[in-house]
């Protein structure tokens, strides 16, 4: 799928040299076809470095994808640039009259904390309220998804004696669910994260399916019945060296971290950890894409309201 995006954002040298299609503004306007228009709210510190990963996985499709990139105006980043920001960000009231086929909502390194103590939430609750009413599918990501998990249905958060970091397996619950077709029974996927959710508070609400959970990670992959929510509770898009640059800033910050599981070679950081989750994220986000957002939406994105009221 090309991924339409501004000509000059750094994403674009890197996912070019991996044969990435990305298609810039200027060319993108000469194709006659509606792109699938695609909004993230990046709440990552790492905010390049996340773009790249997700625009990876939105590349995977033969489709045109357009993307927006969204920031809170309530939160001022400590780790991106003001000039990126205001070149490749938007901010809630520049884009609230308009509808989009899909949404993501990363992760933030913020789980310790109540929901209502992050300084942003009041924002992030206004964004997803109209989420519901303006975008077809929304994908929650890693602190994303406890918080759409909590703002849409209550259900609480817990927190882990030790972080959970590492890469661990799972099963697919239910194989047949087009969000999982292609799957293996057992999969592999990374987690950087301080809580969870109990599976027992999913299974009170009927809207919910838990379609994937590990021993150790538990849940981890929840859907909506009618597929307009997506909460995924790891990290698909994270980089080969991602929970190795995790893993070394905060021996460099001194908190004697824990050593990532089933992520280093013989748990030994010096060595280069194998990928081994990447075609499992490639079929996670093409199948969401396809199934849940292509298929799914119309082609006039302002006859959205309508296909909404009758989910």
């Amino acid at each position: 799928m090309p991924i339409k995006v501004q000509s000059n954002l750094p994403a674009i040298k890197v996912l070019e040299s991996e044969n990435i299609f990305v298609m810039p503004e200027e060319r993108a306007m000469t194709q006659d076809i509606r792109p699938l228009k695609i909004i993230i709210l990046n709440l990552m510190p790492t905010k390049i470095e996340t773009e790249t990963q997700l625009l990876r996985l939105l590349g995977n499709s033969p489709l045109q994808v357009d993307i927006e990139l969204l920031q809170t105006a309530t939160h001022k980043s400590k780790n991106t640039s003001r000039r990126h920001l205001t070149t490749f960000y938007k901010t809630f009231d520049e884009i609230k009259n308009q509808k989009f086929d899909g949404m993501i909502i990363t992760g933030a390194p913020v789980e310790q904390l109540d929901f209502e103590e992050v300084d942003y939430w009041d924002e992030l609750c206004e964004i997803m309220d109209w989420a519901k009413r303006h975008v077809y599918s929304t994908m929650y990501i890693c602190w994303g998804a406890q918080a759409g998990l909590y703002h849409r249905y209550g259900i609480e958060k817990f927190e882990f004696t030790d972080k959970l970091s590492g890469v661990f397996e799972h099963r697919t619950l239910n194989p047949l669910h087009p969000l999982l077709r292609g799957f293996d029974d057992i999969f592999k996927l990374p987690h950087s994260r301080f809580t969870g959710v109990h599976s027992a508070d999913i299974y009170k609400h009927d809207k919910l399916e838990i379609l994937a959970a590990g021993d150790t990670a538990g849940v981890s992959i929840v859907c909506s019945k009618n597929g307009r929510e997506i909460y995924i509770l790891g990290h698909a898009e994270y980089d080969r060296d991602t929970l190795a640059n995790e893993y070394f800033r905060d021996v460099n910050r001194g908190l004697d971290p824990v050593v990532p599981e089933n992520y280093f070679p013989d748990d030994d950081p010096t060595l280069t950890p194998p990928m081994v989750w990447r075609s499992t994220a490639n079929l996670l986000f093409s199948n969401w894409l396809n199934y849940y957002v292509y298929q799914q939406t119309p082609y006039d994105l302002e006859d959205l309201k309508k296909l909404i009221s009758n989910n």
